[in-house]
């Protein structure tokens, strides 16, 4: 660790509490023996297929696949801890890093349909892709990024740290500043803690502030309706602080910490188990109002058509709620895995219900991890959500075959 990161280690950090809201104590500690929630049962063990993985999919997927499903130690295969290095993409995307260690000069932003290979892509989500890749946090590329996320954890001040949230013109209201650096810091705690960084006190203390005013809300009467009428349209309440899909990584990826926390985990699954509302999320900044998309207020895979409508964001949630403890605890989700796995053929194999084509998405909260795959043909097309697969039903608690 640099000096420089000392410094930003025992530096202060502030962070507003939104008016407008009674302060409940700090959230409390577990109980010393807190009743285990009720859980689904573990269901069948799963086929995965290794072999066919290793045949034709990518290198990182062959990585993962080995690594974080199959779990075979990286030091009984000599060649398997480079792998991620090798492929074509993630070296591209590497390089497209700049000297001060972001991407594009923006942190959330990612490549347009008509982008040249990795054009536009901002400094968190080449972050989580590189790590999605497989790539070592103490990698060149990520150790560069990390001073600059550790920063947005401290909310700095510089008008400059809110990147593309910031206004255009002109001066951002207190209100938009406010959302953007509280987004940008979500953000950057998800990309450190999927890095690896959980013990690391600077996020820890992020996570905590993060969580303390998740409690808050979860325990409000806004928790339930967040709305407030805006002309003819209904937008969110300036005192509404619902979770984001940023605060909901970085906790799948702190598994101790969620454990300290134990109450407010609670309390969030009863939360998102709860039926979407029909409503997109958008809040009233200045005279417009702006879309947040990535707040999650309920169940955002309610039922089969929002599945298949959205394979990759079906399986990002699944993965979301299997690291998160909750996947065994929803019926629904589990029977919706179910369905997944019914896709498959005789040797594992995903294929989907209708025509050839692999799953797309358009959301953009979805980019960081889906497809790792970079060729959109061939057989090799079906090897992400036959891994994810493989991968949701390992941290589900599935016993795992190797095929």
């Amino acid at each position: 660790m640099s000096d420089n990161d000392l410094i930003e280690e025992r530096r202060p950090v502030t962070d507003p509490i939104t008016p407008g809201l009674p302060e409940p104590p700090a959230a409390p500690p577990p109980s010393q023996t807190p009743l285990p929630p009720s859980l689904l049962p573990i269901g069948a063990a799963i086929d995965f297929p290794l072999s066919w993985l290793l045949d034709h999919a990518s290198a990182p997927i062959q990585y993962r696949a080995t690594i974080d499903v199959a779990r075979i130690p990286a030091v009984q295969i000599q060649r398997i801890s480079t792998l991620p290095y090798t492929h074509v993409p993630a070296l591209s995307l590497a390089l497209g890093q700049q000297l001060d260690g972001t991407w594009g000069g923006s942190m959330l932003e990612i490549p347009s349909g008509r982008a040249h290979g990795f054009e536009g892509v901002g400094t968190i989500t080449a972050t989580r892709r590189l790590l999605e890749y497989g790539w070592e946090k103490e990698s060149p590329p990520l150790m560069r990024a990390r001073r600059i996320l550790f920063r947005l954890l401290a909310e700095d001040e510089d008008p400059a740290f809110l990147f593309e949230l910031a206004p255009a013109r002109g001066k951002a209201d207190s209100l938009a500043t406010h959302i953007g650096r509280t987004t940008l810091r979500e953000a950057a705690a998800a990309a450190l803690a999927q890095a690896g960084y959980e013990s690391d006190p600077r996020l820890r203390g992020a996570a905590r502030r993060i969580v303390d005013r998740l409690y808050i809300y979860l325990r409000s009467p806004l928790a339930q309706k967040p709305w407030v009428r805006a002309g003819n349209q209904q937008v969110l309440s300036p005192d509404a602080t619902p979770p984001s899909f940023h605060a909901l990584v970085m906790l799948a990826f702190m598994p101790l910490f969620r454990s300290e926390h134990y109450d407010v985990m609670e309390r969030l699954f009863q939360y998102l188990a709860l039926p979407m509302p029909r409503q997109t999320p958008a809040r009233l900044i200045g005279d417009k109002v702006v879309p947040q998309p990535h707040l999650v207020l309920g169940d955002p895979l309610p039922h089969r058509n929002a599945a298949d409508a959205d394979v990759p964001w079906a399986l990002t949630w699944l993965e979301i709620a299997g690291r998160l403890g909750y996947l065994r605890r929803h019926e629904g989700w589990v029977k919706l895995y179910e369905r997944f796995l019914d896709d498959r053929d005789e040797h594992g194999i995903w294929h989907p219900h209708k025509g050839l084509a692999m799953p797309r998405s358009s959301n953009p909260l979805v980019w960081p991890s889906f497809p790792l795959e970079s060729h959109h043909a061939g057989e090799e097309r079906w090897s992400d959500v036959s891994f994810r697969l493989g991968l949701i039903g390992r941290l589900a608690g599935r016993q795992i075959n190797l095929t």
